[in-house]
């Protein structure tokens, strides 16, 4: 099984499930976020998949997130106009996001990566 992984080289919860993945020997395409990020039908596929609601995909820390007031302006947005600008760029998105085609997981906490992950 070979994971696709969309994550950034400078963040440091990235570089943490990049560890662990790396420690389980389990393999994975890696992809920067920043240079190629999911498209909006993989995002779609992805928030559906992961069972959690589309604002955990924000990354609500990141500077793109606050430049944009999106904390005021998604509120008003369709999923669709929110899936679009997260697709539009990937600094937008919570990183990381490790997918298998059926089970995905955002961020990064052990005991999910152990729960969703371990063989």
């Amino acid at each position: 099984m070979t994971l696709t992984y969309y994550g950034y080289p400078k963040c440091g919860t990235c570089r943490k499930a990049k560890k662990w993945l790396d420690e389980q020997g389990i393999d994975y395409t890696d992809n920067n976020i920043a240079e190629t990020p999911p498209s909006a039908e993989q995002l779609k596929e992805y928030i559906q998949n992961s069972g959690l609601p589309l604002k955990k995909f924000f990354n609500t820390s990141g500077l793109k997130y606050k430049e944009l007031n999106l904390k005021d302006k998604l509120p008003t947005m369709s999923d669709e106009e929110q899936i679009q600008l997260l697709a539009s760029d990937g600094m937008l998105i919570k990183r990381p996001i490790v997918s298998d085609g059926k089970k995905v997981t955002v961020g990064f906490k052990e005991n999910e990566f152990e729960e969703a992950w371990s063989r």
